[in-house]
């Protein structure tokens, strides 16, 4: 939630940072402004909605300048209006202020700075810090380096922060806590952005600025200190994003894009850790690690969202294959029910951008106890990434759409490696059915490519569910997991109220919803539980819901008895997830689109949920 972009160097600033902004809009906003400096001084643009909006604000006015910033805001401390939106001017207009995350003790500070006389023409948090900092700065004497470092020493929360000073036009201070802020460099030119995707055009060196550190762009030279004024030496590394990655590449959506990505982004997963016909798997993440993994007597996996969802796939995999106890927790919901975590225990924290507020403090806590943390997540660089003992990416390449498709099959499809790799280490699997699933794991790429060649017949079927109003969603076993995550894309995407279940569950209450208005979707892939999600569908059905099944291919039976059928090709069930979620994917997709939603930008959500 909520983007940063900054520039000082030699171009044009404020058409950088506006395209900038664009390729951030994926993260969910509601308002949007520039800062610049030029002959005019320091001087802010802001609007509500969208970055067209920002850039038919700027028709007519003068944005020549060499230096400049932007933001999208997600709102947190006042509603989403142009004077809430970032920048934010200090109370004497020396500086501007752009901030992601939330500064918890603002009304302190605030009250504080009211009794001195000061003003705010906003309700945000943003503000109070950037008159705080403003106030420090005139009153002690130092540099404008030291009243940041001094006022963040103060701050209790979450920040990414970006200032300009209408005093030096060659001067950007940034610094982060909890969250995430990367600075590209140039050729005598610096951008700053809270991931690299609007960076890459320009440069692939980038630096990943650490918790606790500030950064000091001043005529053409970068240094970078901690809070308490220590020296450190930023590592640069190399982006391996493309443009192309971040480009919708001829799809009408970014969601669409990456739904059909998905063989190429399981595969991308696997590679170079899956040699079926050898029958070796490695994680070079986990080497040292594997170990643990396969004695441990616990494992606690956490998540939010769709994340949760791949965890709950996990748990059935890990005990089924390693025989190791396994709980899965909302990361939101970990540190504040006083978890029993002891030294020794696996927390594997999964997160497709690794910037995840809650999940990241989950892991502090657990770390504090004394837990081994894995970490499962997209993005190279990421706090996350860092914070944990070991773990494995899962190489799904950037996902835009807010509501993850590729990251969910990415995240299961690591999962499992892992569960094989602790199970074949410990001895609960064998070496035959191990081969096998390898072999299996390798073929999931072509079946899920197969899965995408009925998305006609699935838009067909979404057409006929336009008009619904809620949904259930029905699954046993591994499949159950699906089931809820199937729940969730249409809801995010399309407004439509729906819900998973255990197909087992729908008889104790949520069998009182069943009409003929009632859609129900099944997965009833013929494995272990197929009879008795059959019995289930019998029960919908002489309640008069309309069913839509999704079923292993050449099944004969169930499709005289629902009213639509969705054929996937036959996997192991340990696998199925990575095929059986594809086709609720893709009706989300198709009705969210019918009824006119803005699919890759669904209100009120944002990709990165970096506060609380």
């Amino acid at each position: 939630m909520c983007g940063i972009v900054a520039y000082v160097g030699h171009r044009e600033a404020c058409p950088l940072v506006i395209k900038g902004l664009k390729r951030l809009e994926y993260r969910g906003y509601d308002s949007a402004g520039v800062a610049l400096i030029n002959q005019h001084g320091l001087s802010v643009f802001k609007k509500k909605g969208k970055v067209v909006a920002l850039e038919h604000e700027l028709i007519g006015k003068d944005i020549q300048a060499t230096i400049g910033m932007g933001h999208t805001r997600w709102a947190t401390h006042g509603e989403p209006n142009d004077a809430n939106a970032h920048p934010h001017y200090s109370f004497h207009r020396k500086l501007a202020i752009i901030h992601n995350g939330i500064i918890e003790n603002y009304a302190a500070i605030k009250q504080a700075l009211l009794k001195k006389g000061h003003t705010f023409t906003s309700e945000t948090d943003t503000e109070v810090l950037g008159q705080f900092i403003e106030d420090i700065w005139e009153n002690n004497g130092g540099s404008l380096e030291e009243a940041v470092r001094l006022a963040l020493q103060e701050v209790v929360g979450a920040y990414a922060i970006v200032i300009m000073s209408q005093t030096d036009p060659t001067q950007l201070i940034a610094a982060r806590k909890g969250s995430p802020l990367v600075i590209g460099v140039g050729d005598n030119e610096f951008f700053l952005a809270s991931d690299a995707t609007p960076i890459v055009e320009y440069t692939k060196d980038v630096i990943y600025l650490n918790d606790y550190e500030v950064a000091v762009i001043k005529d053409g030279q970068l240094s970078v200190v901690t809070l308490d004024n220590t020296t450190t030496t930023p590592y640069v590394h190399k982006v391996e994003l493309e443009l192309e990655a971040i480009e919708k590449g001829g799809f009408d959506h970014f969601m669409l894009k990456e739904i059909f990505e998905q063989p190429r982004s399981i595969a991308d997963s696997m590679r170079g850790r899956v040699k079926a016909e050898e029958g070796t798997l490695q994680l070079g993440g986990l080497r040292d690690y594997l170990d643990k993994l396969a004695k441990s007597k616990r494992i606690v996996i956490i998540g939010c969202g769709t994340s949760w969802h791949a965890g709950l796939v996990a748990e059935y995999i890990f005990e089924e294959l390693a025989r190791i106890p396994v709980e899965v927790e909302y990361a939101s919901e970990f540190r504040y029910r006083n978890p029993i975590i002891k030294e020794g225990d696996i927390v594997i924290a999964i997160s497709q951008s690794g910037e995840t507020a809650d999940t990241l403090a989950a892991i502090e806590l657990a770390k504090s106890k004394g837990a081994i943390i894995f970490g499962v997540c997209n993005v190279v660089g990421s706090s996350i990434a860092r914070a944990t003992h070991a773990g494995a990416f899962t190489h799904a390449g950037p996902e835009i759409g807010v509501a993850s498709t590729k990251a969910f099959t990415a995240q299961v499809t690591v999962l499992t490696l892992m569960a094989l790799a602790a199970a074949h280490r410990k001895g609960t699997l064998s070496e035959s059915l191990f081969r096998q699933l390898l072999t299996e794991l390798e073929s999931i790429p072509a079946k899920v490519e197969q899965v995408l060649q009925a998305a006609d017949k699935i838009k067909e079927i979404a057409y006929i569910f336009t008009y619904a109003r809620n949904f259930i969603y029905l699954g046993r076993g591994l499949n159950f997991p699906v089931a809820l995550e199937g729940a969730l894309k249409l809801k995010e995407i399309s407004y439509i109220h729906a819900e998973g279940y255990p197909a087992a569950e729908m008889k104790h209450g949520p069998i009182a919803l069943i009409d003929e208005d009632m859609p129900v979707v099944v997965i009833a892939t013929q494995d272990s539980s197929y009879e008795k999600v059959v019995s289930n569908i019998q029960e919908v059905k002489a309640r008069k819901g309309r069913v839509i099944a999704v079923v292993t291919e050449g099944d004969t039976h169930l499709p005289g008895m629902v009213d639509f059928t969705i054929e996937i090709p036959r996997v192991h069930d340990i696998l199925m997830p990575l095929v059986s979620v594809v086709p609720l994917q893709l009706l989300s997709y198709y009705i969210a689109v019918m009824r006119g939603r803005n699919v890759d930008q669904p209100r009120n959500l944002a990709k990165s949920v970096t506060v609380e």
